[in-house]
């Protein structure tokens, strides 16, 4: 699908991917963008901010009303879906939170048929491999969840079932998409519900106070850190592909420890301050080893798509941003 003349709905538009998306939609020459939203965890002064833009319109909504999507999708021609519980405020309100990614999921695919909406773009997550005990991940590794903690289950079992719901519309009514897994996406107007790009964040606050950076155990938890540009373009690379009824891992294929992370917070910041350690067998975690392995060869073969922004360059641009 051509961007350039079409008009296009972002559900959670108002948040950090979506920010992103919209951006390079707009650059892209896309006619028109709905940002729907609710605003209980999206921002509406970001929106308000990307609304400057005439192509904008800004729309607030909720998932879980289905005639709310409805009445917004009248000449759409393809919906990203970003909004979503997140692993931490999912464990923090479990209803809502599987309401939203379940629920909302269905009621957009459900939307999208009654409307006509040539494709969708759903928000999917690495979450979906579990707790996986292989030492490289593809698309095609299994989800491996007895090991993993509840809450990660649960989240990872919403976007599980929202992929599935793609297929099944796919199936039944022709509805083409795409899903794309992300691994942990950071970048200017992160939000503060990102479990694991919070490190980022919370180390440089804490060094800009004087204080050290803090981080859980002995530091060697590894993550592969995505930045949200690189996201918003495999986005917009999926509804502009021919290609549907494809599942895509998106990430930059790098392990990074969170020593490492605070390592590159510390040089960008100019400090000489060394963190310190805590161990709390309650915090949420949502990975259990030092090496992750994602191998991200199909997008870039499929979709033409692979991460370009480096993590210090992207964790540079997330810093200017937090100190504006």
């Amino acid at each position: 699908m051509e961007i350039s003349g079409r008009r296009f709905l972002l559900a959670g538009g108002a948040s950090l991917i979506g920010s992103h998306l919209t951006e390079q939609l707009l650059k892209a020459g896309a006619g028109s963008v709905v940002l729907f939203d609710n605003y209980s965890l999206g921002s509406p002064q970001l929106a308000q901010d990307l609304a400057r833009d005439p192509r904008v319109k800004l729309v607030r909504g909720d998932v879980l009303r289905l005639n709310d999507l409805y009445d917004n999708l009248d000449g759409v021609d393809g919906v990203f879906a970003l909004a979503a519980f997140l692993t931490l405020p999912l464990s923090q309100n479990l209803s809502l939170g599987l309401d939203v990614n379940v629920s909302g999921m269905h009621n957009i695919l459900e939307a999208c048929r009654w409307r006509g909406v040539r494709k969708v773009v759903f928000s999917s997550s690495v979450a979906v491999y579990g707790d996986p005990d292989v030492s490289t991940i593809d698309e095609n590794v299994p989800f491996r969840w007895q090991a993993a903690p509840p809450s990660l289950v649960l989240y990872a079992s919403t976007k599980i079932i929202g992929e599935a719901l793609c297929r099944l519309y796919k199936q039944r009514h022709g509805l083409d998409y795409i899903a794309l897994r992300y691994s942990t996406v950071y970048g200017e107007r992160q939000h503060d519900r990102g479990l694991n790009a919070l490190h980022i964040l919370d180390a440089y606050r804490r060094i800009k106070a004087g204080q050290r950076p803090i981080l859980p155990d002995d530091g060697s938890e590894g993550h592969d850190y995505i930045y949200a540009g690189d996201v918003a373009r495999a986005n917009r690379m999926a509804m502009a592909s021919e290609i549907s009824g494809e599942s895509f891992l998106i990430a930059s294929g790098v392990d990074t420890s969170l020593n490492d992370l605070v390592r590159i917070v510390l040089r960008i910041a100019g400090s000489n301050l060394q963190p310190e350690y805590s161990r709390d067998p309650n915090r949420l975690k949502t990975t259990s080893g030092q090496k992750l392995g994602y191998a991200p060869e199909k997008a870039k073969k499929m979709l033409g798509w692979e991460a370009k922004v480096p993590l210090e360059e992207g964790v540079r641009r997330l810093l200017a941003w937090a100190d504006r």
